[in-house]
């Protein structure tokens, strides 16, 4: 369950990585030599009708450099489309910060750590001191925010920026050809999701955020590097096969991916061609749009 932390800290990360945090101690550290060497073709699918395309792309959030992901199939049918499509609008950092600063405030009168098991209080002291934070940091805040922030800000550190992510360079290049640009969901139903999470389950996601922390380099390279070559099965593997708990599942995959393939059947009954761009775990695996679309009876072809 070590690389749980990946999938559940790139749902959000488009929302929370323009929060204040530690400043970075080291240049971002490039990709391996021979990952970069390599073209890069990420994962492409395509869903149609008779007057109505989609294609489904998934995107990486945060990356250490810019990564050259507009070419072939995919620069095609990006320059084909007149519509995109992301997760939550791109545009909508402040308002998003301020959501999230208000849904991740305690209310029950209590700080973090007092709520938690002895065990788990423990290594989440020492997960703050090895980052250099203060032990109270998070105190006044629900586990579910101290356990997104304990995946991100170590990603900060290292270099990892929202400006590289595919997210953000897909929206700039739609901007700049004056796409309409829509999103799945609101900021307030994405930072939701974590909000609604039972204490039990928070805890639980904060715990096993902490046992990932000493790999998450190495995790986060080895999903960059699935993302890159295509290998969607892989980064099933890596993202979402791992997570074993039902409620955690079900909140931050499940029912979005449902809202998602919702999303879809509708827009097919409307002529155009879109362009989705979403995180990779997303179409992948078990659960996955495609799989949800398929038992729709729509077929998701995959182009690259």
């Amino acid at each position: 369950m070590r690389t749980r932390f990946l999938s559940l800290a790139a749902s959000l990360a488009l929302c929370s990585l323009a929060l204040p945090g530690p400043a970075r101690t080291k240049e971002a550290a490039p990709l391996p030599a021979e990952a970069a060497a390599e073209p890069v073709r990420p994962a492409l699918w395509k869903v149609a009708d008779e007057d109505t395309t989609i294609w489904l792309f998934g995107t990486i959030h945060v990356l250490p450099e810019a990564v050259d992901w507009n070419s072939g199939a995919v620069a095609q049918a990006l320059a084909a489309s007149d519509t995109l499509v992301t997760e939550v609008p791109m545009d909508a950092q402040a308002r998003t910060q301020a959501i999230m600063m208000r849904l991740s405030q305690r209310e029950d009168g209590k700080n973090l750590r007092d709520t938690l098991t002895s065990e788990h209080r423990t290594s989440y002291e020492a997960a703050l001191r090895k980052l250099g934070l203060p032990l109270d940091a998070f105190d006044r805040t629900d586990s579910w925010f101290a356990a997104l922030m304990l995946s991100l800000l170590p990603l900060q550190a290292a270099g990892y920026d929202l400006a590289h992510g595919v997210d953000t360079q897909v929206s700039e290049l739609a901007k700049a050809r004056g796409m309409d640009h829509q999103a799945l969901e609101t900021p307030e139903y994405q930072l939701g999701q974590f909000e609604n999470l039972s204490p039990e389950t928070q805890e639980t996601y904060l715990a096993e955020v902490i046992e990932g922390l000493p790999t998450m380099e190495a995790d986060i390279t080895e999903m960059v590097g699935a993302w890159r070559a295509g290998k969607a099965q892989k980064l099933a593997q890596i993202l979402n096969e791992q997570e074993s708990d039902p409620a955690i599942r079900e909140a931050l995959l499940t029912t979005r991916n449902r809202n998602w393939t919702a999303w879809l059947e509708e827009r097919l009954e409307t002529p155009g061609e879109v362009f989705v761009a979403v995180g990779a775990g997303h179409l992948a695996g078990k659960d996955s749009v495609q799989d949800l679309l398929a038992r729709e009876g729509i077929t998701a072809e995959r182009i690259q």
